[in-house]
């Protein structure tokens, strides 16, 4: 790759620190909003979560810094019940999630940087090996520090929880795949303390098995999960995989849930399954960033791509975190309790950081011997290279130096893209031998060339073949044209993925390179046929959407009969030099996901919601049937200067603060 450089002047601040990115730093108990429209009924006694990295130590905006990092803030609107039967009244409220390394960082006020590197340091070709070997030895000193007299948190998980949030087993857990999932407690929002596989911190009771990384020197990494666990809306379980720097470099678990369905509220448990905790997948020759996997009701899906998160990549004279365009991308499928049984299925390169959904099907095909044929297929927003990780660094993306193969060479995109693997009859056999046929992999192509990202799918039709799947658009620009700044969402956009898999299935287009519904988004806006397979919701001008959470209707008579949940933004608000006055405020808007057209409520919150990342919608019986909880996380009292202390705890305490003003 040739060297980039920030396309940020010296005197522009980073357009993920400012704007609305910028931070927010004060928090809302539950605190009653108004609102305009109709509140649907069955929102009444739920709230909408959404997870986002909101850093608490920013005081320098020149820093190196990336839309992945920051300290993980949720920001929810509970509906609560009144008197009135179907009748709730929104609540905002936001909080900060009292990680190891959020309480180190506030009561160390001598330590002016995050406590972690940046994505960005680690990305950028331009970092020299000394400075990314001296902001590794940084975070280890101020975690060494942590644990040494006159700390007041201890960082013992460096995971800052900041990406998304789900519900399972009564937990509502956040994640970040820098560790475990953090449970907090709805609908305030507090912090309850790390779920290891087992239980969370301040549940009481202990259970002395172990949980996600297991036993031995390396469990503190082999705990490390993915930011999107799957839960199976049939049996509950909780699904997850861990990746980490040394073989076999991914472990996979399987979480069972231990209450019964329907009686949490009670405290009743069931038997469950075995748990499956930590169990290697094989085939995985190096260590990647894995941030999504995907899984069917019986098979789950590794992504090996291109794209490294590996510490010995400084040996070979390039970043931590490196794409390879001449690379390949795998995709490992295997039966959900049976990861030594993989299946590779290897493609041209690309990145994935989200899939909406996968299921399995059965086929009739004249090309092979058996006339059944046994398929698990995937839905994944394909990016054609790793741009968007500079960009949300505020890089420029490198140019490969080697040329990259014809076959291999595409256009600049991010299209929702349908795979279908071919798992029986199966022409698997030992790669390590290089015997028989490569596994095949039916189809793969993309479902409409418009930019798509941030999917998701009702969450009862999950794992299954949906009709239906929900995602983010930009209009008015070219995928290219939206990441050469800061991304902002002025679409959002429902797909019909079963009309179109079934008209690409009829007419398939051409393997990888090929798209079914060839529009662009200004087509898409003018068609007026209501049986569109693509519809949009398109923001008013200046304003701008978050990831949208479906909601559905009781007894609705379709899969899309229901509502998106988003909060959005004004960009009017924004002062001269494009920054957010205090007086700037977000809103919730309630749309109707049948006809991608009527907004049917708007909730005023007391302040703005910054653009972030990923949310969920809890219902009220899981708000109500959370686990009991004996204790939570709370802010520390910062204590000031002790008088009473020996002379030698007065040379420490000196020489800690000099410490910490050192390493800041």
């Amino acid at each position: 790759m040739s060297p980039v450089k920030s396309s940020r002047s010296k005197n522009r601040p980073h357009p993920y620190l400012s704007g609305n990115f910028a931070p927010v730093h004060r928090e809302f108990p539950l605190t009653p909003c108004s609102f305009i429209g109709t509140i649907p009924s069955e929102l009444a006694g739920g709230e909408y979560v959404r997870n986002g990295g909101n850093p608490v130590m920013n005081e320098t905006l020149g820093r190196n810094a990336h839309w992945f990092d920051g300290d993980g803030m949720l920001s929810g609107v509970a509906f609560r019940r009144t008197s009135i039967e179907g009748r709730s009244e929104p609540e905002f409220v936001n909080q900060y999630i009292l990680t190891d390394v959020f309480l180190s960082t506030i009561t160390s006020p001598a330590v002016k940087t995050p406590v972690l590197p940046s994505i960005t340091t680690l990305v950028n070709p331009l970092s020299s090996l000394l400075t990314i070997i001296l902001s590794i030895l940084r975070t280890i000193a101020l975690v060494i520090l942590s644990r040494l007299p006159g700390s007041q948190q201890i960082i013992k998980k460096i995971s800052v929880a900041n990406t998304a949030i789900l519900y399972h087993d009564g937990r509502a857990l956040a994640t970040c795949e820098s560790g475990v999932p953090m449970r907090v407690s709805l609908p305030g929002l507090e912090t309850v303390g790390w779920f290891n596989g087992r239980q969370s911190e301040g549940e009481g009771g202990c259970d002395a098995e172990p949980g996600f990384g297991g036993t031995g020197l390396l469990r503190f990494m082999k705990e490390w999960t993915t930011a999107h666990p799957r839960v199976d809306p049939k049996t509950s379980e909780l699904l997850l995989f861990h990746s980490t720097f040394v073989p076999p470099y991914v472990h996979y678990s399987i979480i069972p849930p231990t209450l019964r369905a329907g009686s949490e509220k009670s405290q009743k448990t069931v038997q469950p399954r075995h748990p499956v905790l930590n169990a290697p997948v094989s085939g995985i020759r190096s260590a990647k960033m894995m941030h999504d996997f995907g899984v069917s009701s019986t098979h789950t899906i590794i992504m090996d791509l291109p794209l490294s998160l590996d510490p010995l990549n400084l040996v070979k004279n390039l970043p931590v975190v490196s794409y390879d365009s001449n690379g390949r991308s795998r995709f490992g499928v295997f039966p959900r309790y049976q990861p030594s049984r993989v299946m590779w299925f290897e493609t041209n390169p690309c990145c994935i950081f989200h899939t909406a959904n996968s299921w399995n099907s059965t086929i009739v095909s004249e090309n092979f011997e058996a006339e059944e044929v046994s398929c698990v297929n995937l839905l994944a927003c394909r990016l054609t290279s790793a741009v968007l990780v500079y960009s949300a660094g505020d890089l420029a993306a490198p140019i490969p130096l080697e040329d990259v193969p014809t076959h291999q060479k595409e256009e600049e995109q991010c299209r929702l893209y349908f795979y279908q693997f071919q798992i029986s009859p199966a022409s698997h056999v030992d790669e390590s031998n290089n015997l028989g046929k490569k596994n095949s992999i039916l189809h793969q192509w993309a479902l409409s060339a418009m930019p798509f990202e941030f999917p998701s799918v009702r969450e009862s039709v999950s794992m299954s073949a949906a009709k239906y799947i929900y995602g983010c658009s930009v209009a008015g620009a070219t995928f290219g044209a939206a990441l050469g700044r800061a991304v902002k969402i002025n679409s959002l956009v429902k797909v019909d993925v079963e009309t179109l898999i079934a008209k690409g299935m009829k007419k398939p287009p051409t393997q990888i390179t090929g798209c079914v519904d060839g529009r662009d988004m200004a087509e898409i806006l003018a068609s007026n046929d209501p049986e569109d397979p693509i519809k949009v919701f398109k923001m008013p001008e200046g304003w701008y959407a978050q990831e949208p959470r479906f909601v559905p209707r009781d007894g609705g008579s379709s899969e899309d009969d229901g509502w998106l949940l988003s909060y959005v933004f004004d960009e009017a608000q924004l002062d001269l030099t494009g920054e957010c006055p205090v007086s700037a405020k977000s809103e919730m808007w309630i749309i109707d996901a049948k006809n991608m057209n009527d907004v049917v409520a708007k909730v005023y919150l007391p302040q703005r919601v910054t653009y972030g990342l990923h949310g969920s919608w809890f219902s009220e019986q899981q708000v109500q049937n959370q686990r009991p909880v004996e204790r939570l996380r709370t802010l520390p009292a910062i204590h000031g200067k002790d008088e009473s202390v020996s002379i030698a705890g007065r040379f420490w305490m000196d020489l800690r603060g000099w410490l910490e003003r050192a390493l800041s």
